[in-house]
């Protein structure tokens, strides 16, 4: 008999609810390939913590595992946590089964004699990492999905400083969760520990919100015209009362992506950063001659930003543009404040744009660059103390304005942006055309992302070999230039391809290559951390000498990507 049907197996006994041991019987019994998928191995407690498909099994997102991650954190807590009163705050998006399984997480803590702040309904990811610093507790739990598709969830833990765990919190809580059996799990809530929460905390957090998002009390905030969408998420419950909150009165709702639904119907996915998700957006935009469309994915964790081009037409910035144009504003800002004196920096990550880097230094400011995932950049203002952080963002479509919010958060970067967008009116420029201004003073530069999808454990398989032939056989030239550099974040190492020198790097290991030409040519490869999938991310840059040239410049840099892709036989 397979390990897989024996492990199965153990889910037939008395630790399984009735229910469980039913679906997991009729999988035994008729579908071999499916129960194989859900136990060929152990949901992985990651370094964030744990996203999968929704069901029974080991390999899946359910009261079991979800309990199991509880039970360790829990037994984490006890042991690290010097105080008489541990405390840890529970959020959850509009997913199915969200709210039951945020449930579960609450009744596994207070069985462990551990007080729980739970959120009375779904609530933005930024306001749960708010509410960890704001209630004074010692750590917290998303549940969410993000922008995965409808089948999945997914649970998030963050520390006491209002970050997701890092080193060496993370590490301790998964050895603790790996240590256990599920027969382990206490699931006897104490109902006198869970305390619901809600309005008391949704008014600080906006009130903090608008806060760091408004910039400015000079801005004519009622002649941009925005339209919204929440994709049919979290967002809703945050973002029309911060908008409001900050004085834009002329907002407009994609009625029809208003209400949270876990099944996201008018959407083949949730995610901003495809323009088929703004579609509806975009044209409820063009319908009423909007500046503006903001869509947050569907924990309000990450936004995608359109405006109007040169023509007038609605595009979709990627998260790179987005992230620069609003770092130079808050740049600015602090500067025409006298606040910049060489103890401020802003935070990116090694797959962002180098261009953000440029920006900063026009304003003798540095930046400082982390893995993929906003966690590293929360970390960097518990590292740094000294220093003040003005903001940070990821290609992802993620930012973060100053450090109330330990994480990314469209709910404040919906207001920066929208601040961005209304100074540039006010004063005859637009989104677009500061963008363009960026580029003339710079360079343009243009990112571009693949993801290709590798489902199963054949897909693990292939991704891994396509990366370890890049590491081990690596290219030495693309698009007709020598590659200069290879790093990679898994050694430690930055090996110079010209000469074979190598050089270590002082940063956590993580399994990313990034390939590097002197013009500035970046190309980066990363499996996903959160879908079955391998991630390349692409960066070429040239001058622009003024900005009608724009799409000329443009034109010529998408059509060098398109020439790198398909020489590295990804289209």
């Amino acid at each position: 008999m397979t390990d897989f049907v024996n492990k199965a197996k153990q889910w037939l006994t008395p630790t399984f609810d009735a229910e469980t041991q039913s679906e997991i019987q009729n999988l035994i019994d008729s579908n071999q390939s499916e129960l194989a998928d859900r136990f060929y191995k152990d949901m992985e407690f990651g370094t964030g913590g744990m996203r999968g498909v929704m069901g029974a099994g080991t390999n899946r997102i359910n009261k079991y595992t979800l309990g199991r991650a509880t039970q360790g954190l829990s037994n984490y807590l006890i042991e690290n946590v010097s105080k008489k009163e541990i405390r840890v705050v529970i959020a959850y998006d509009c997913r199915h089964n969200s709210k039951k399984f945020a449930k579960v997480v609450a009744d596994v803590l207070s069985a462990n004699n551990i007080k729980v702040f739970l959120f009375e309904d779904l609530r933005p990811t930024p306001e749960l990492s708010f509410a960890v610093r704001h209630l004074n507790c010692d750590a917290g739990i998303v549940l969410t999905a993000s922008h995965n598709p409808p089948e999945y969830n997914g649970y998030k833990v963050y520390w006491a400083d209002g970050g997701q765990i890092v080193p060496p919190h993370d590490s301790g809580i998964i050895g603790k969760v790996n240590a256990l059996e599920f027969s382990e799990i206490n699931f006897d809530a104490n109902e006198d520990l869970i305390e619901v929460i809600g309005k008391n905390v949704d008014d600080v957090f906006i009130e903090a919100s608008v806060k760091n998002g408004s910039l400015s009390d000079k801005i004519d905030r009622n002649s941009l015209k925005i339209v919204f969408t929440p994709l049919h998420g979290t967002s809703i419950m945050s973002i029309p009362d911060a908008l409001k909150g900050a004085g834009y009165t002329d907002v407009h709702i994609v009625e029809e992506q208003r209400k949270p639904n876990g099944d996201f119907p008018t959407v083949k996915s949730p995610n901003p950063e495809e323009p088929e998700a703004l579609q509806m957006a975009t044209e409820l935009a063009n319908n009423i001659g909007a500046d503006i469309v903001i869509g947050t994915d569907p924990d309000c964790d990450r936004l995608g930003v359109a405006v109007r081009d040169l023509n007038g037409d609605m595009k979709l910035l990627n998260g790179n543009q987005t992230m620069v144009v609003m770092t130079d504003f808050l740049l600015r800002k602090w500067k025409e404040e006298g606040k910049i004196n060489g103890k401020q920096f802003v935070g990116s990550t090694i797959v962002s744009t180098e261009l953000v880097n440029q920006i900063a230094a026009n304003y003798n400011v540095e930046t400082k660059v982390g893995l993929t995932g906003f966690k590293w950049i929360a970390k960097m203002v518990v590292d740094f103390p000294e220093l003040d952080f003005i903001g940070g963002g990821e290609e992802s479509f993620g930012y973060m304005v100053g450090d109330f919010v330990r994480d990314k958060d469209a709910v404040t970067a919906t207001l920066l942006a929208c601040e961005v967008a209304a100074y540039a009116k006010q004063n005859g420029s637009s989104f677009y055309h500061e963008l363009l201004n960026l580029y003339v003073e710079n360079s343009f530069y243009k990112e571009h992302l693949i993801s290709i999808t590798k489902k199963g454990m054949d897909g693990a398989a292939e991704i891994q070999q396509m990366l370890s032939d890049m590491r081990n056989n690596p290219l030495t030239k693309i698009d007709g230039e020598k590659i200069e550099s290879l790093s990679d974040y898994q050694a430690s190492t930055k090996k110079s391809l010209i000469t074979g020198e190598v050089s270590t790097m002082d940063i956590p290991k993580s399994n990313v290559l990034i390939y590097q030409t002197a013009s500035g040519t970046r190309i980066a490869a990363r499996p996903s951390g959160t879908e079955p999938k391998i991630k390349f991310y692409f960066s070429v840059n040239a001058p622009l000498d003024k900005v009608e040239n724009a799409e000329k410049v443009e034109d010529a840099l998408d059509a060098k990507i398109q020439r790198i892709i398909k020489e590295m036989k990804l289209h």
